[in-house]
This record gives structure tokens, sequence and C-alpha cells, in this order.
């Protein structure tokens, strides 16, 4: 069933307060997200190119304990590395053939630890702990029924919205400019583990930024404060290129105290704070849509890791989002739309239980006249979910 309705509350930005968070690339949370993902795409190529299809699977149960350095002005050592557990279910034989499972994910979690993390060795400072088991019978069974469409392999919801506001806006880009390779080729003394709060107040926007610098890079309590203020400074400036605020403040490291040495400042060896601090696991991080947005409504399904075929809590996630962009950017007198669906389980995935679409309206608009355009778009979407759900298989959309 198709429900196009207005959404009768504020637009986002006429909301007196707003808070956004972005847990960045070294954030634990992040991690654990991303990895599981890139192990799940990794088994769905293999899955792909053994039986021309991709097999049960939920990499969605990930935890990476914290482990121990001897950190110090100028480096210093790991002495306990992380424990990064991947679990949940996953098919390890179909018919005659074996798969490597353990293998495939241990590699891909390497890979993106590699790619991700520039002082992070995956050998060296990480142990890895499969606790994957096949998955159960009925769950399994989905994928061996026929159909052009698998069925949902749970009764799930997910929301997503567009456009992003401004507010989402600058938390989004500043920390994917402080994670950048420009800035890092720059800046090399900061770490990836960042996460930046937004709080807007009307149309002033204050933002308070945590990313550790490396020990390598960092001589003295003295080194650590000027190298402080010069990335200050170089936030400040890069914020100044938006526009629609009255002001933007940024606070750095807030919880820093000079006097203190060690003890005052935040300082990593590797560059996230799991390597002594802060544990991270799946689901805590952002949303699909690369954000925690307070005011926004926001499912519960952790999508990262999950399958891209019949799991709708992966699924429904993303496509709710792409699918409130396109109504957006295809309707006019449309500012904003939120997009909801419910599956069933044991129901094909391109017939969900409700599929509705809240949009908020330009005055003068009425709902009539972009209801037939928002239902062709769903109707187009799920027509063709086969073919989104193989991009999703190859990570074409994140998920953090």
């Amino acid at each position: 069933m198709i429900v196009i309705e207005i959404f009768k509350g504020k637009s986002i930005s006429e909301h007196r307060i707003e808070i956004v968070e972005r847990k960045g690339t070294g954030h634990p949370d992040y991690i654990c997200d991303s990895v599981m993902d890139a192990i799940s795409v990794a088994l769905s190529k293999e899955y792909m190119k053994e039986f021309g299809t991709i097999l049960h699977h939920n990499i969605d149960k990930g935890l990476l304990a914290a482990g121990k350095v001897d950190r110090r002005f100028g480096g210093g050592k790991v002495l306990k590395p992380m424990e990064l557990t991947i679990g949940d279910r996953a098919t390890f034989r179909a018919g005659e053939k074996e798969i490597p499972v353990a293998e495939i994910a241990i590699s891909a979690a390497k890979k993106w630890i590699k790619d991700n993390l520039r002082f992070v060795d995956p050998e060296r400072h990480l142990k890895y702990r499969i606790v994957l088991a096949p998955g159960s019978e009925e769950l399994a069974d989905i994928f061996q029924r026929r159909g052009k469409v698998r069925v949902a392999n749970d009764t799930s919801a997910a929301v997503g919205y567009y456009p992003i506001s401004p507010t989402e806006k600058v938390v989004l880009e500043l920390e994917k400019y402080l994670n950048s390779e420009k800035f890092k080729n720059k800046y090399p003394e900061t770490g990836e583990d960042i996460k930046v709060m937004g709080l807007r107040r009307g149309d002033v926007l204050d933002l308070t930024v945590a990313m550790p610098l490396v020990a390598g890079y960092i001589k003295s309590e003295k080194n650590y404060f000027e190298r402080k203020d010069v990335v200050h400074k170089e936030m400040a400036k890069f914020l100044r290129g938006f526009k629609g605020f009255k002001n933007i403040e940024v606070h750095f490291n807030t919880l820093d105290e000079k006097g203190r040495g060690l003890g005052g400042i935040y300082l990593s060896l590797l560059g996230t704070s799991a390597e002594d601090a802060d544990s991270g696991q799946v689901g805590r991080g952002n949303r699909v849509n690369g954000l925690i947005s307070v005011n926004r409504p926001m499912g519960t399904e952790a999508a990262a890791g999950k399958n891209p075929v019949s799991h709708v809590g992966k699924i429904y996630n993303v496509l709710s989002h792409k699918i409130a962009r396109e109504i957006y950017e295809k309707t006019e007198g449309v500012k904003e739309v939120y997009v909801l669906l419910l599956s069933r389980i044991g129901t094909p995935i391109d017939q969900p239980q409700m599929a509705t679409a809240q949009v908020l309206l330009e005055r003068g608009r009425k709902i009539n006249e972009i209801a037939k355009v928002a239902e062709e778009i769903f109707e187009r979407e799920f027509y063709s979910i086969n073919k989104f759900c193989m991009e999703l298989s190859k990570g074409k959309y994140p998920v953090c």
C-alpha cells in the first residue's frame, strides 16, 4: 500500500533548536559499522562468483574492544592490541562447496583498516575473533525459495528524509574535510577519530569537535597546544564558507587543560580512541545518511553488515532516503519529504506492507498536485528493487 500525505509539522530549519552529530572515520562505532559492511560486500562478491547468487548472511553484530598503549610525547607503543569480534550468521557451505567465511571476513576487515586508518597496522594492532555460525533453517531457506524477488527476512520499519538541513550539512562536511586526504597531508598530526556535535539555536551554530593529535608528531605539551591552535584556526577558516548562519562557533578538544601534561590533552598513538579508551559497536554510530540528527525521526535497525537482498533492515533504510530524495528533486513546491517503509516477514521485498511519503509543502501547494508523481517514484523503485539490491551488495551506498 502506498500513501502520500501532508507532513503537518514545521520544517527542521524552523525549529528553534537543532542537534546533529557525526562520528568520523576513526571513531570505534564507525569502524565497526564500516568493517562489518565491508565483510558483507566481500562475502556477497564471493557468493556471486561461486554460485551466481547471494546466499544467507548477516554480519551485523560486531564489537571492537579497546586495547592498551603506552603513550608519550614523540610516540609510544602498543601494549595490548584491540580485539575485533565479527559475529552473527553466514553460509559456510552450499552443495559440495565450502566457503572460507572466516578468511574472507578477516581479509576484508584488514583491508578496510589499512585503507582508512593511517597509524593502525591491521596485522599487529588488532586481534580478530570470529563468532559467525550458520543461520537458522527457516531464514536460510528464504534464499532457496522460487521467485524473482526475495522475501523479507524480518518485519521491520525504516524512515528516510530529504533534504538535509544547513546544520546537518555543516556537521557532515566538517568531519569529511577533517578526514580528507588534503587535510591529513597538511596536518598529519591529526587523528581519524573525529566526533562533531552541532547545536543550532536560532541562526547561531555552535560546534564541538573532538579529534586527537597523534603522539608521534607532538614533542611536548607546549607543542600540542601550538598545533591545536593552528588546526582550530583552520577549522574556523573552513566554516566561513557556509552561509545562512548569523554566526558559527567551533570548540575543539574542550576537555584539554594546560599544565596537566598527558592528563590534560587529547593525544593518541594510533589516531583512534579504540587504542585504549573507547570500544565500538555496530549500530551505535551514524544513520545511513551519515548523520545522527536528534530532531529527525530515526529507525532502530543497524543497517551495516546485513545482507543486501532480503534484510529489509538494510534495504529499506537506504531505500527510504533514496526515495525521499527523488520525490524532493522531481516535484515542485516541496520543502521536505519523509518516507516510511514497513515490511512483513515472508512477503516479497518489492511489496511493502506500507510505503508512505509525508510531504511538507510550500504555501499554496496541494497534496494532490504531487501525489501521482510520488506514487510513480515508489512504484518505479520497487519495480527495480533487484537492481538496487545488487548495487547495495557492491557497496555503492554508504551505510554510515
